[in-house]
């Protein structure tokens, strides 16, 4: 059922996503979705789960053998496509706090974030710069990606080559920190 949400609010945005609307989409009474999620916000609290593990899944397989700017790349490059192909579900990721270190959510964004933290290896970021970076990493294409998503970049540049100049500006920042 989380992943029918998933996909739900993948089309509709999670602000538009609500258990009728869902009930719908699965053919069943919206009541019957109680036995599978305590309401509203848990049902995004699971997708978000989900759409964390699914990230850390594209980015981990992404860079798998990879180091330095290629690991970079790869692990950018597939952060965005994730976001793109799936804007609904990776907005539910933001604005949520996990409620301890056993949330599906908390385990899921610590896997993300660990395939970062193996990006930023072969950068030989120094431990106590390590948070800095993913900040700015995530910071960087999170915005893009989500801009991307919204239909923000209109004018007539290629998006493509943008994220490339994005690529090559975090690779020099990371080289230089």
């Amino acid at each position: 059922m989380v992943a029918a949400g998933a996909d739900l609010a993948d089309e509709v945005g999670p602000a538009r996503l609500t258990m009728g609307l869902l009930a719908e989409r699965l053919g069943v009474r919206a009541p019957s979705l109680y036995k599978h999620v305590g309401g509203q916000e848990d049902l995004l609290r699971g997708i978000a789960a989900l759409a964390l593990g699914q990230a850390a899944d594209a980015v981990g397989t992404a860079v798998q053998g990879l180091a330095g700017r290629d690991a970079l790349a790869a692990a950018l490059r597939a952060f965005r496509a994730f976001v793109v192909a799936h804007p609904g579900r990776y907005a539910t990721t933001t604005g949520r706090e996990p409620t301890g270190p056993e949330d599906p959510m908390a385990l899921a964004g610590r896997r993300l974030l660990d395939v970062f933290r193996a990006v930023l290896r072969g950068y030989d970021v120094e431990e106590p710069k390590v948070d800095h970076a993913l900040r700015a990493l995530r910071s960087l294409c999170h915005g893009f990606a989500v801009l991307e998503a919204a239909g923000g970049f209109r004018w007539s540049t290629d998006i493509d080559e943008s994220f490339e100049w994005l690529l090559a500006f975090a690779d020099r920042g990371l080289r230089a920190v």
